[in-house]
C-alpha cells in the first residue's frame, strides 16, 4: 500500500483514478470462478483465495474461539455503537413483520396475503481494507427477523487469512 502525505495537484489526477474493467471481462471472470466452484467446491475456493486475496487458508469455517478471540478485540466503545444500531435495525424491521388478514372477498371465497422464510440465504460481507460491518446487521437482523433457519456468511480474509474482528462480532451480536 502506497502512503501519500498532502500530495500535490499533479498527483491527484493519479490518485483518484479508479481501476475500470469491462463489463463482459467481468462477467466472463465471474462465470468462471462460479464455474469452476461447481465443480470442484473448496478447492476451487482454495485456488481463487489464493488467487484474489492472496491468503491460503486452512479452512473456510470460523470457530467459535476465533469468534470469541475476535469480538474480545473489538472496543467498548464501537460494541456500544453497533449494538444500538443492531436494535435500531431490529425494531426497524420488526414493525414490517407482515400481519395476515383473511378476507372474504365473495361469500366462500376468503383471500389472504401469507410471508414466509427462505430457509437457507447466504450474506456477503465486504471485508478487506474496509470492513463493513454494518452490513452484517442490515443482512442478518431481517434475516433472522423473517425466520431464515440457516444463515451463512461470508466475508474475505485480511492477509493473515483472518476475517475483521468487527464483522465478527456483529455477527456473533446478531446469532449469525
Amino acid at each position: 500500500m502506497n502512503k501519500y502525505i498532502n500530495p500535490t495537484n499533479e498527483v491527484w489526477t493519479e490518485l483518484i483514478q479508479r481501476p475500470t474493467i469491462k463489463a463482459q471481462d467481468l462477467s466472463d471472470t465471474v462465470k468462471q470462478v462460479f464455474d469452476e466452484v461447481k465443480r470442484n467446491g473448496d478447492k476451487a475456493l482454495a485456488k481463487y483465495t489464493h488467487f484474489f486475496d492472496k491468503v491460503d487458508l486452512d479452512s473456510f469455517k470460523v470457530t467459535a474461539e476465533e469468534i470469541n478471540s475476535a469480538s474480545a478485540l473489538v472496543s467498548e466503545k464501537l460494541k456500544k455503537a453497533i449494538q444500538l444500531a443492531a436494535n435500531n435495525i431490529k425494531k426497524f424491521h420488526s414493525s414490517q413483520a407482515l400481519v395476515s388478514n383473511k378476507i372474504e372477498t365473495t361469500e366462500g371465497v376468503t383471500c389472504w396475503q401469507e410471508a414466509r422464510a427462505i430457509e437457507k440465504v447466504g450474506l456477503y460481507i465486504p471485508g478487506g481494507t474496509a470492513p463493513l460491518f454494518s452490513t452484517v446487521l442490515m443482512l442478518g437482523i431481517p434475516a433472522k427477523i423473517a425466520g431464515c433457519k440457516q444463515i451463512i456468511l461470508c466475508s474475505p480474509p485480511n492477509k493473515e487469512g483472518k476475517i475483521a474482528n468487527e464483522i465478527l462480532y456483529a455477527a456473533q451480536l446478531v446469532g449469525v
